[in-house]
């Protein structure tokens, strides 16, 4: 959309205006759209130009050629490279995270391999935090060698020298072209401390010349309880499927960084049609209105159920929730990096696989499903699902047991979750 301050306005005289607020009309002006309040969705394939040299100058802008205006990503020109639903909410999720620009996809899986195919390149190596997202673990481990992209990996992100000595016998594979990392790690909420991947990062740049990218996915925190840009990684990566969607009814996918860092990015998503499709870019602006609020109460119930889960009399559980995990450098790390716990976590019981499958059968309230952060509360077994393609030894290593139980806590009441949980430990144990 064409650059006007009076629709992306962010502050009155010096006060700076909050996300929450702006979620309502940043990026849009109305009298663009009929005088209407709410965006329209714009079905549309293609765009008009009121001169053949406008359409020349978009095609410049878009391929590169020539740089966009400033705060802007340039013309309107086809719905595989963009379209006003999703610069609405590409512009909005920017305030969020608090970064330049995004790059929104048609999926998280789509997001990441955008920045992957930007920036990677055959004889490359991508290290990589663990444990990560089955999906990307997939995609790291087995797709990407197929290309001579080799692959590295450091499990304990709150150890600095651990990551330098990772980082460092990758080098001699190849150029270390990016660092991975999930923090908080879906399911485990492991952390990487991004202070100390700083540190690593200069050494490795004093050392080779070259200083890897870094990228991390900030689905289960951010971007109301973390925002990661701003720590001074390059870029954040979403799925917009979880939270910031928020009523498991779409799939999309988001890069947050700097405009020069996402210009490849933008590119590759132009060039392989990864981009959002107009109707599911307005269902995600509609949902940006209530992502504080959402999160926030969701937040508050899960640690009202994981405080339960922790003093529950029928069997002893490992709690990794933030708020309960013991590690004082774990603590310091979460207090530096979070506001908030969010509400997605995991519990650990000394069962087996069928015992875990026989609680689960036994929750009313709870849905047995992938996929988290809706406003429905769900219950997942990850190791026979989301990371049931990741080897055994590697899911062992990462601490992704048979006993291992996922709970995405939505906006029931929690003394209703609880009495469900309560009555599944007693039918199971």
């Amino acid at each position: 959309m064409a650059n006007n301050d009076s629709y992306k306005k962010s502050k009155i005289g010096e006060h700076s205006l909050k996300p929450e607020t702006l979620m309502m009309s940043y990026g849009y002006n109305p009298q663009l759209s009929e005088g209407s309040v709410k965006p329209p969705v714009f079905l549309t394939s293609t765009f008009a130009y009121q001169t053949p040299e406008e359409g020349e100058e978009s095609f410049h802008i878009m391929a590169g050629r020539k740089p966009a205006p400033e705060g802007n990503v340039g013309g309107l020109i086809y719905s595989r490279f963009n379209h006003p639903n999703v610069e609405i909410i590409e512009d909005r999720l920017s305030l969020y995270e608090k970064s330049e620009s995004s790059v929104v996809c048609s999926s998280g899986m789509g997001a990441i391999s955008a920045i992957l195919l930007a920036y990677l390149r055959p004889g490359d190596v991508i290290v990589q935090s663990a444990p990560l997202y089955g999906g990307t673990e997939t995609l790291i481990r087995k797709f990407l060698p197929q290309f001579n992209i080799q692959t590295g990996e450091f499990i304990n992100g709150l150890d600095e020298s651990e990551m330098l000595s990772s980082l460092r016998a990758s080098t001699k594979k190849g150029r270390v072209a990016m660092v991975f990392i999930e923090s908080p790690a879906n399911p485990t909420n492991s952390l990487v401390d991004f202070a100390a991947l700083m540190r690593v990062l200069d050494i490795i740049e004093k050392e080779t010349g070259h200083r890897p990218i870094s990228v991390c996915d900030n689905t289960l925190m951010g971007p109301v309880f973390q925002q990661v840009v701003p720590q001074g990684i390059d870029m954040a990566m979403y799925s917009l499927t979880k939270y910031v969607g928020g009523h498991s009814d779409l799939v999309a996918g988001a890069v947050c960084g700097s405009r020069e860092m996402l210009r490849p990015v933008r590119a590759t998503r132009g060039a392989l049609g990864l981009n959002l499709d107009p109707h599911t870019s307005w269902m995600i602006s509609r949902s940006l209105e209530t992502l504080s609020i959402r999160m926030e109460r969701a937040a508050q119930s899960g640690r009202k159920v994981a405080q339960w889960i922790a003093e529950n009399p029928y069997r002893s559980a490992k709690l990794l929730h933030p708020d309960f995990i013991e590690d004082q450098e774990y603590k310091n790390v979460y207090k530096r990096q979070c506001s908030g716990p969010s509400s997605t976590f995991s519990f650990v019981l000394d069962i087996s696989k069928a015992e875990a499958f026989r609680f689960i059968n036994n929750l009313s309230i709870f849905k047995s499903a992938v996929s988290l952060g809706g406003s429905e509360s769900l219950v997942c077994h990850p190791a026979s699902t989301t990371h049931s393609g990741v080897a055994a030894e590697l899911r062992d290593l990462f601490g992704v047991s048979d006993g291992l139980i996922r709970l995405s806590i939505g906006l029931e009441h929690p003394d209703d979750l609880i009495i469900d949980l309560e009555q599944a430990f007693k039918a199971t144990f």
